[in-house]
């Protein structure tokens, strides 16, 4: 079963071999283990990258606490009477970090077609923090809050009487907010009177 090898210079070359192999199978298996631990730790990275907009793209939005409208005798020129302007009172949600409002995306969908612009952008649209004192136009406390108006006659877009509005606020982590405008079908009131829709 065992045969016995005589010649010495034989025995030796039979160890090397040996450890000549085994040396390879450890770097192998070394190149694999920094293999594995750079893809994991890229993973990683790439998990908490993920996790972290996923977060901000929930929590990081516009809550809208009331909205009204000017009434306006030719809404956008279209000789009825309807809505001139929009007036939004907003907050940032519960969770929120900074909200900078002149980043924030507004997109009108409605009867009269589509429109989108951003908070920034005079006309159509203003806003002021009036909770604090400043001019900085970013929300840093759920207790702030700011009135955005948006001026439908510079755009311009007909929001007449019985229409609806959907409005989405976006903000710049990509978290939104929509809601839905509905004008009475018998307005009451004057031109330039606001209405709570």
């Amino acid at each position: 079963m065992f045969e016995t090898i005589l010649d010495e210079e034989e025995r030796g070359q039979v160890g090397i071999g040996t450890l000549i192999v085994f040396i390879a199978m450890v770097l192998v298996a070394a190149i694999a283990a920094g293999v594995l631990i750079n893809t994991a730790g890229f993973l990683q990275t790439q998990a908490e990258a993920t996790g972290e907009e996923s977060t901000a793209q929930v929590s990081e939005r516009l809550n809208v606490i009331s909205q009204s409208g000017v009434v306006s005798d030719d809404a956008a020129g279209s000789g009825e009477k309807g809505i001139g302007s929009l007036e939004f009172v907003v907050a940032s949600a519960a969770g929120a970090g900074n909200v900078d409002l002149d980043e924030v995306t507004v997109e009108l969908v409605g009867t009269s077609g589509q429109e989108t612009f951003q908070l920034d952008e005079s006309p159509p649209a203003t806003n002021e923090i009036f909770t604090k004192a400043g001019d900085s136009n970013v929300l840093t406390d759920n207790s702030d809050r700011a009135e955005v108006t948006v001026d439908l006659e510079s755009i311009p877009y007909a929001l007449t009487e019985g229409d609806s509005l959907t409005v989405t606020f976006t903000t710049s982590a990509g978290a939104s907010t929509t809601t839905e405008v509905r004008v009475p079908t018998t307005l009451v009131g004057d031109n330039g009177d606001s209405v709570r829709l």
